[in-house]
């Protein structure tokens, strides 16, 4: 075989290996990824509930119920404080996605140490689950899991769960929205929605179309509920879920 022979089919094995590794990075690998980031989730969620579970019981006291407390103070939503840079505080629980799917959320939208070992990220400085204005969270819709790969089957009324130590917060999606990169108006406190201030929203970002940067495709959803621990998970975790 001459060197030229030699050469063409060490190219051509190279393009096959270099085909197979793009191919298990597109696909194996973000099946891989995303059971994992499913599994971190799963893990989170157990670990609050067993913590809930061996707490100590409240205190007993004797004192008569306050008859001025309001209604209002009873029913308050709790607000956790800003979370750190790959902090996880939350998990993310769409039904819509499927009964398995609980994806870690923590602090900061950077690609290095959020997004892309952990799942979504909370963009700093915008509201809290359930804070009167806008939680906003990213996510990736290919590679890495990719956790919003189907952020554009969402149906209006569709349940977006966010879990805490604390308990599940429920929103429901709205609308959606395709903008440029550079439209960081729907981080506002209200976002671009036809509502008015006072509320609480949820606002999902991630690129458009996919395999491309141009825009941004958002999904918009308004606080419905929150249900506290003690009370169980929310009928709303169940809703249309597929195993």
């Amino acid at each position: 075989m001459s060197v030229l022979g030699i050469i063409g089919e060490l190219l051509i094995t190279v393009g096959v290996i270099a085909f197979l590794y793009v191919g298990w990075q597109l696909w194996l690998g973000d099946v891989i990824q995303a059971a994992q980031k499913d599994a971190a989730g799963s893990e989170l969620s157990e670990q609050w509930a067993d913590a809930f579970e061996t707490a100590p019981p409240a205190p007993e006291t004797s004192e008569s119920p306050d008859p001025t407390a309001s209604a209002d103070a009873a029913a308050a939503v709790p607000v956790l404080a800003q979370p750190g840079d790959a902090e996880e505080f939350a998990v993310l629980r769409v039904p819509r996605w499927g009964a398995d799917y609980s994806k870690p959320i923590a602090g900061g939208v950077s690609r290095s140490r959020t997004l892309d070992p952990i799942g979504v990220g909370h963009y700093p400085n915008t509201q809290m689950p359930g804070e009167i204005g806008n939680f906003a969270v990213a996510g990736h819709r290919t590679t890495y899991g990719k956790p919003f790969a189907d952020i554009e089957t969402l149906r209006i009324g569709d349940a977006i769960v966010v879990e805490t130590p604390g308990g599940w917060y429920t929103y429901r999606f709205r609308t959606l929205e395709y903008v440029r990169p550079t439209e960081t108006t729907v981080l506002a406190p209200v976002p671009q929605l036809d509502v008015a201030a006072g509320d609480a929203y949820i606002t999902m970002t991630s690129c458009s179309p996919r395999w491309s940067m141009a825009e941004r495709i958002v999904a918009y959803g308004v606080f419905e509920s929150f249900t506290p621990r003690t009370d169980g998970p929310p009928a709303s975790l169940t809703e249309g879920t597929t195993a």
